[in-house]
């Protein structure tokens, strides 16, 4: 039998599979990253060879590669969808769990390797700045709907801006992490290099980039009277935009994540109303789920391996029900005190901290940068996290966010009542 052929078969089937399933699983308490995950168990235990024994310690290069494309993509799509401008206010939600939640987060999951899994501090460090940001790849079932379809109330907003900026934001962590283990003792120069390159410039240049990036695109698209790319109704311009942004930006050693998104932020703030955003949006979202299907299918067969089940003792499994259960729980919850939210969408906000492929990607990252200590302790953790993660709020998102909706829409026909329009 030729396994080329098998494998391209059964790939067919999953691919048709993710246009399928997202349909059944509408309204059940289920979803397309779960059944991704089952679809790679199933076939790791099959007696085909159809997936390869893939292990992200020794392919660190193609999964740092895979895992960055599918990010920046995703991270264009969360800019799209967001039709509110941004700002201090309008986003206020958004900087709480970015200056307060993020860096806390950081800090706790740090503690937890060093006192839990014995982790030194630069490994520690890794293993916090590498869970502390939210996915916006697994998110989509917590984030607004497509470019204005009115689908942007407060608690989907916030997890959907989060998760478009924290990505980039928790890179300098990961930086002064690996900064640590390259230079030893020699703490002053390591943190005035951190501050001065990682933090100031990379921050500063992601920001400069994405903004103006997004800008110039916006005048391409809509402010030409010939040739403007809007005319041409592609999806497909939303892939140049993102790999031309994100290219751009690290060419000039900033952080493309930031940029990405702000490019697409920046984008819709050009011209809001035109339908062309939803053709992008809806093009980067079907390159985005193929791309996360295939991972999450090898995702799914890792978690079945010998290597990894060997690798997750009962230390992990603590450090990955608190980091889960406890730390963005409570500390997203802290952050948002204050607020003006409901203390239940609070709540909803601070435990759907989805973990996914973003904390993959950057642990791919420092280990191919640096060598760490324990660092096959650090990969089942992160990898045991982002599993439960998918699992967990995959089955719990549907009727959450069913019953938030219920209440919304319960508080909008008592305020109706009592302040009834005039005919």
């Amino acid at each position: 039998m030729d396994i080329y052929i098998v494998t391209l078969t059964i790939l067919g089937f999953v691919v048709l599979l993710t246009a399928w399933l997202p349909m059944i699983f509408r309204r059940l308490p289920l979803s397309l990253p779960i059944a991704c995950l089952a679809i790679g168990a199933v076939l790791a235990w099959s007696p085909f060879p159809l997936l390869p024994q893939f292990n992200p310690l020794e392919n660190r290069e193609f999964t740092q590669r895979m895992t960055e494309i599918v990010v920046i993509v995703a991270l264009m799509g969360a800019g799209l969808k967001l039709d509110r401008p941004i700002g201090w206010r309008s986003w206020a939600t958004t900087w709480r769990l970015l200056g307060i939640a993020m860096p806390l987060t950081i800090g706790a999951l740090a503690l937890l390797g060093h006192w839990i899994l014995g982790l030194g501090a630069a490994s520690a460090l890794l293993l916090g700045a590498a869970l502390a940001p939210t996915d916006p790849v697994l998110a989509s079932d917590v984030q607004v709907g497509p470019p204005r379809t009115g689908e942007e109330d407060e608690v989907r907003f916030a997890l959907t801006s989060e998760a478009g900026l924290n990505d980039g934001l928790s890179f300098p962590f990961v930086h002064l992490a690996v900064a640590m283990t390259l230079m030893g003792t020699e703490r002053l120069d390591v943190l005035g290099h951190w501050a001065l390159l990682d933090v100031v410039w990379r921050l500063l240049a992601g920001v400069v980039m994405g903004w103006g990036l997004g800008k110039v695109f916006g005048v391409l698209s809509f402010r030409m009277s010939v040739g403007s790319l809007s005319r041409t109704r592609d999806g497909f311009v939303a892939l140049g935009m993102t790999f031309t942004t994100y290219g751009l930006t690290e060419l000039v050693h900033g952080y493309g994540f930031v940029a990405v998104f702000l490019a697409a932020v920046a984008f819709r703030d050009a011209e809001r109303e035109h339908d062309w955003h939803e053709q992008l949006h809806d093009f980067a979202e079907q390159i985005e789920r193929l791309l996360m299907m295939a991972l999450l299918v090898c995702l799914g067969a890792i978690a079945v391996s010998v290597p990894f089940m060997a690798a997750v003792d009962w230390c992990v499994v603590a450090v990955a029900v608190l980091a889960l259960a406890v730390v963005r729980p409570v500390i997203g919850w802290l952050s948002l005190l204050g607020s003006d939210h409901p203390p239940s969408e609070s709540v909803i906000i601070a435990v759907f901290g989805i973990r996914g492929l973003g904390s993959i990607y950057y642990l791919a990252y420092a280990t191919g940068h640096a060598e760490f200590a324990g660092v096959e302790t650090i990969w089942a953790t992160v990898l045991l996290i982002v599993l439960i993660s998918i699992v967990v709020h995959g089955v719990a998102v549907t009727p959450t966010m069913d019953w938030i909706d219920g209440r919304r829409s319960a508080r909008a026909v008592k305020r109706e009542d009592v302040n009834p329009r005039a005919d």
